[in-house]
């Protein structure tokens, strides 16, 4: 991530000399005090699942991403998730939301206790993130990649102080679901581990530890399992709903594997797919011809409005 160019003064609200806009979504009910202060990066659809779940919980954010245009949609996105979240009762009665602070330099991470990156899943920009923000925090502040398939180790290799990275995989959306995967590094220190455990703690997030591999546990498992599903649907074995009503009905899943696609991104269980048949060579992970097609006609679930299912 390059540090970008300071912003031009936004003409809804005061922009600080290093490009950062002050805005709340929603508007504060006054700042918590806290030792938490987070940094993320990437405003996309985990970025700002993961910022709704930090506010929600009254820790401050400071979201950053270089494109600004992109940054103003999250502001809104994460005010009406805050509000989809609270009347649902997924966040702790009586917290006040944390202070949202948006730009796009990475300046302010300075003062940042914990960094969680976010960006596309692609080991390269990953890297390359995890490195320039890494010049800009304090040795000891811990380095959380959210991937839901590169292997720590990997990208630790990009920094000089590989002892500060760790992994996460929260799941989508970040606010409802209780449980995230930590992935242990060979090289993450114990201080790391330890800032990691305290900062899942006050989202109130059950964090179980898992050994660095590729995909780790759930995607390991889970992406493997959708393109199977998705393979079923490209030989006209069966329709998507079809799949999906006898996974729920007959296997207990929840959702059934292909709205779960939806829901992940196409794109995004793609270049997860993709990750693990680099690196594993098995070839249950190589991308069906469906999903590619998909990707292809811009059909990338929710977020897009059609995938498996339309959403419009």
């Amino acid at each position: 991530m390059t540090t970008a160019a300071h912003d031009e003064p936004d003409p809804h609200g005061e922009t600080d000399p290093d490009g950062c806009d002050p805005r709340s979504a929603p508007a504060p009910h006054g700042k918590p005090e806290t030792r938490h202060a987070l940094t993320v990066l990437g405003a996309g659809v985990m970025g700002v699942g993961i910022t709704v779940l930090a506010l929600g919980h009254g820790l401050p954010v400071h979201l950053v991403d270089l494109d600004r245009e992109r940054l103003d949609r999250a502001v809104d996105r994460i005010g009406g998730e805050l509000r989809l979240a609270e009347l649902m009762g997924a966040l702790p009665a009586g917290t006040a939301p944390g202070t949202l602070v948006t730009g796009t330099s990475v300046k302010a991470a300075a003062d940042a206790t914990a960094v969680i990156e976010a960006v596309t899943e692609n080991a390269a920009t990953k890297a390359g993130v995890l490195s320039e923000i890494s010049a800009h925090i304090r040795p000891g502040t811990p380095l959380v990649t959210n991937t839901s398939s590169i292997p720590v180790d990997e990208l630790a290799g990009a920094l000089e102080r590989p002892e500060d990275l760790v992994g996460t995989h929260f799941m989508n959306p970040p606010y409802l679901i209780g449980t995230a995967e930590v992935i242990r590094g060979t090289r993450t220190g114990e201080h790391t581990m330890a800032a990691v455990a305290a900062l899942l703690g006050a989202l109130r997030r059950n964090a179980v530890v898992v050994r660095d591999a590729p995909g780790f546990v759930t995607s390991r498992i889970l992406h493997p399992m959708i393109n199977d599903a998705a393979r079923v649907v490209e030989e006209g074995t069966a329709t998507a709903e079809a799949v999906d009503t006898l996974m729920q009905g007959c296997l207990g899943h929840p959702t059934g594997p292909l709205r779960t696609a939806d829901l992940i991104g196409i794109d995004n269980l793609v270049d997860s797919l993709t990750v693990l048949h680099e690196r594993t060579g098995d070839d249950g992970c190589r991308p069906s011809e469906l999903l590619l097609r998909l990707v292809r006609e811009g059909r990338l679930g929710r977020k897009s409005g059609r995938g498996f299912y339309d959403y419009s």
